[in-house]
């Protein structure tokens, strides 16, 4: 049985992915509409990512091309929010040049931005995990407190990322049956009650959306940059916590708690987000690391629940 729904990390479909978006398709792109770059070099840039192919043009500039249809409102959202964002962020974000129109066989909106140096986030590359963790909250501290006048409601532009945790329900209840005596399902099931039993109060705030180790960029050992906002809105910032258990260790989610400064109940929502993503990696797309990944994702939130339960 296959998870299904996958409202939030879908696939691309067959028609879609008949089109190769390669070098080829990226110089016409910008020899029809962009001629004053036509001789700068072009490449592809790795690991390229799912919602969009990304290449490097020339030395100071990258391509990012959405990858399917459902991607195409993050185009317009990112060259419109994030050059008012920027300013108010202590990291560097993407910054885009200019919009490419569809042309040459491409179906799609495209964009040129500004090339940001650095490695996407790895353990084995940061010299600091704790100062790397208090970083990244105090750089989410500042984007919850941006402007957010006129900004995008969290909806299926960014596949409810800010949004209720619950439209996620039946694909988690769907998770857990699908990986039976894989996973602890008494546990997995309180874990998602916790989580799902409290909501945002407050005014909705800028949320990124999508904070994972492909989206965080390190140079000298450091949090350097933060990309990828494509499924940003303005909404519940427990979507954003789910780091703490994909990617921290217990010291450093230690340093990220404190350093992002949100509520229990809001840390249980953001176990919850962590949950619902390493649940339908195991039960849809587990194959060889992604699985060991989510095992090991679903083994921190496990002990961090009982952890915080024990204490009360």
């Amino acid at each position: 049985m296959v998870i299904a729904l996958q409202l939030g990390w879908p696939a691309v479909s067959k028609e879609e992915g008949r089109r190769p978006i390669g070098v080829a398709l990226v110089r016409r792109l910008i020899a029809s509409q962009f001629p004053q770059w036509a001789d700068l070099p072009i490449r592809p840039v790795t690991p390229g990512g799912w919602d969009n192919r990304t290449f490097r043009l020339g030395e100071d500039m990258m391509v990012r091309l959405p990858s399917a249809e459902r991607y195409v409102a993050q185009v317009e959202k990112e060259q419109r929010w994030l050059p008012k964002l920027a300013p108010q962020l202590p990291l560097p974000v993407p910054e885009p040049i200019v919009m490419g129109r569809p042309g040459e066989d491409y179906p799609r909106p495209w964009s040129v931005y500004r090339w940001i140096e650095g490695q996407p986030a790895d353990r084995a590359t940061i010299a600091d995990m704790a100062e790397f963790a208090g970083s990244l909250g105090a750089f989410l501290v500042a984007l919850r407190q941006a402007d957010s006048k006129g900004a995008p409601q969290a909806g299926h532009h960014n596949f409810f990322r800010g949004g209720d945790l619950k439209v996620y329900a039946a694909e988690t209840e769907a998770a857990i049956a699908v990986l039976g005596t894989k996973v602890d399902q008494t546990a997995c099931r309180t874990i998602w009650r916790a989580a799902v039993s409290s909501r945002w109060q407050d005014a909705p705030v800028w949320v990124h959306g999508d904070v994972s180790a492909g989206n965080m960029l390190v140079r000298a050992g450091r949090l350097a940059a933060v990309i990828d906002f494509g499924s940003s809105a303005i909404g519940d910032p427990a979507c954003d916590l789910s780091i703490a258990w994909t990617f921290c260790d217990a010291a450093s989610r230690a340093a990220f708690r404190r350093a992002i400064g949100l509520d229990r109940a809001c840390w249980a929502r953001g176990r919850g987000w962590a949950l619902w993503k390493a649940l339908i990696v195991m039960a849809g797309r587990s194959d060889g690391a992604d699985e060991e990944w989510a095992m090991k994702a679903v083994s921190e939130i496990m002990a961090d629940h009982a952890r915080e339960h024990a204490q009360r």
